[in-house]
């Protein structure tokens, strides 16, 4: 899609996982195809950013000759599918992943937002990662199936987890589903007993010091195509995705990043002057105050690029100064406006 500083193109690596050779190609094609940014979104997937559209269609020549898109368009994983990063291969959750995106034109047509969460480790780790349909172990050390929105599941095994998911997905659209847009939205029951509850979730932590790597942090969901290339010259024999603003560096022996770091769990657009919808710059200011202000969002203008849904604390940009508001979205009415950043880091008792 287009966005201020051209192209977007978003990229979902099966598995969420690009071996070596292909987190290369995928750098090489951002730095020379597009400006060389990349952003890791909340659904643990890539965008190359600043794309000209006269360079598209090469860009996608690159990403199929590597593996990363298919020259059949109606193949290519438009549907999210998560899954949880610290799987391991032959386990419950790759192989259900790898059944469920052989079988996507099976799928019935979804809205746009709409996605799977494969979480089958040990306990959930993806219960707060957008996902409407998820395959997830419950209390008892089952797997079961649960609509999002709900208490309980329903008890699958790993041969038919798939196929479950995509029947509950003709089941929410045959039900209306598509008119509410997300399974959070739709309070119809696409089962018909559900009795199993979700395990306990897991902390991001816990997950990610059982991945077969490091753990990378990408403030603000964005990491630069010269970075990752350097990140990944030593030793990493893979780069995964994940939800949580960051990267598993797959074999790598480099010392991980903390997954706690506040700014990771702070919303801000990339501002001016990349965007030319915003008149202000915000991930530094959002950098400054990360640490003081929990459920922060800065937002460059009342779009709310960053984040639709309401924030705790809302900084909007307007005319080369911000508008505060609390437990709301950008643009809301301000409780305080015209503030400097100096002024912000005042009221907060950021240094």
């Amino acid at each position: 899609m287009m966005a201020g500083d051209g192209l977007l193109v978003r990229v979902r690596p099966p598995l969420g996982r690009m071996s070596r050779e292909q987190a290369v190609g995928f750098c090489k094609a951002a730095l020379t195809l597009g400006n060389g940014h990349i952003d890791v979104t909340n659904r643990a997937a890539f965008q190359i950013r600043g794309v000209a559209e006269a360079d598209h269609r090469a860009l996608m020549e690159r990403l199929i000759a590597i593996g990363l898109a298919h020259a059949d368009e109606e193949r290519d994983a438009h549907v999210p599918i998560l899954i949880n990063p610290d799987w391991h291969e032959g386990d419950d959750s790759a192989l259900i992943a790898t059944e469920l995106t052989a079988r996507l034109r099976e799928l019935p047509d979804l809205p746009a937002k709409v996605g799977f969460a494969i979480d089958a480790g040990p306990a959930p780790v993806l219960s707060d990662a957008s996902a409407d349909f998820r395959v997830e172990r419950a209390a008892s050390g089952a797997l079961i199936l649960r609509a999002d929105g709900r208490i309980k599941g329903t008890p699958v095994n790993t041969a038919d987890a798939a196929e479950g998911l995509i029947r509950m997905a003709h089941r929410f659209v045959a039900s209306g589903g598509v008119q509410a847009g997300r399974m959070a939205r739709h309070n119809v029951p696409l089962f018909e007993e559900a009795i199993e509850a979700p395990a306990p979730a897991r902390s991001r932590a816990t997950a990610l010091a059982d991945a077969p790597g490091p753990f990378h942090a990408a403030p603000f969901g964005r990491i630069e195509a010269a970075e990752l290339l350097a990140i990944i010259a030593d030793d990493a024999r893979a780069v995964r995705v994940t939800p949580w603003r960051g990267l598993v560096l797959e074999g790598s022996g480099a010392p991980a990043d903390d997954p706690s770091d506040p700014r990771l769990a702070a919303d801000a657009c990339p501002g001016a002057p990349a965007c030319p919808q915003s008149s202000v710059a915000t991930r530094e200011l959002a950098a400054r105050l990360a640490p003081y202000v929990p459920g922060l969002h800065v937002s460059g203008c009342a779009k709310g690029c960053a984040r639709p849904s309401q924030a705790a604390v809302v900084l909007t940009g307007r005319e080369g100064v911000f508008d505060l508001a609390f437990n709301a979205r950008a643009g809301a009415p301000p409780l305080h406006a015209g503030l400097w950043p100096d002024q912000i880091f005042a009221h907060f008792g950021a240094h």
